[in-house]
């Protein structure tokens, strides 16, 4: 099982533009199909998903052990979701790029690195739509560490300057935040998510 290796301060991380710039250079999947960014396994993913003209942006709380033609669990979810409301392919990606088995293993303090990176990561996927729409789902998980909420705020920023539509899918937990993509149903539909009211109001 995988959980964070080394403390975040001592990796060497890539940003994402260099990260970018070596994807889909091995052989080991088919990267006219898949986007994964960085393009092998490391403490931190900033993408995963597959390439079309209409994409489903799906956001977690942090990345799990995916890899292309690997998916776990969430993310067959996830395809299953983004096909069946009508996409022709989804791109996972997470509001802390940092891998964690167990999200309570992520780290206590935010790696302002692993940030600008993520945050640079997220620009471009927006940049791959000319209507870009982003799937909440990150469940109760997003509580986890109190840094999350000012990813969250970042990324909303981040999505007014493409234009993003908020989505959810499935019902609200107690607390407000939005459905997890492991427990729902393949025929969910998405629904308007108004992100900003809920960042003032739930988290």
């Amino acid at each position: 099982m995988h959980i964070p290796a080394v403390p975040t301060a001592e990796m060497e991380i890539l940003s994402f533009a260099e990260a970018m710039r070596q994807s889909g250079k091995r052989a080991d999947y088919d990267a006219a199909r898949w986007l994964y960014v960085p393009d092998f396994y490391t403490e931190y993913r900033y993408v995963l998903g597959t390439k079309g003209q209409n994409p489903l942006i799906c956001i977690g709380v942090n990345p799990s052990t995916a890899q292309p033609d690997h998916l776990d669990n969430t993310l067959k979810s996830v395809e299953r979701i983004a096909l069946g409301n009508g996409y022709d392919s989804f791109i996972m990606f997470n509001v802390y790029p940092q891998r964690a088995t167990r999200p309570q293993d992520m780290a206590k303090e935010r790696d302002d690195r692993l940030h600008r990176a993520n945050m640079e990561a997220f620009d471009y996927i927006l940049s791959l739509s000319k209507a870009p729409v982003v799937w909440a789902a990150w469940g109760n998980i997003i509580e986890m560490r109190p840094y999350l909420k000012d990813c969250v705020l970042d990324m909303i920023g981040v999505g007014e300057r493409h234009g993003a539509r908020w989505v959810t899918a499935g019902p609200r937990s107690t607390k407000g935040h939005p459905h997890h993509p492991l427990y729902l149903k393949k025929d969910s539909s998405l629904e308007p998510f108004g992100v900003e009211r809920y960042c003032r109001e739930c988290l």
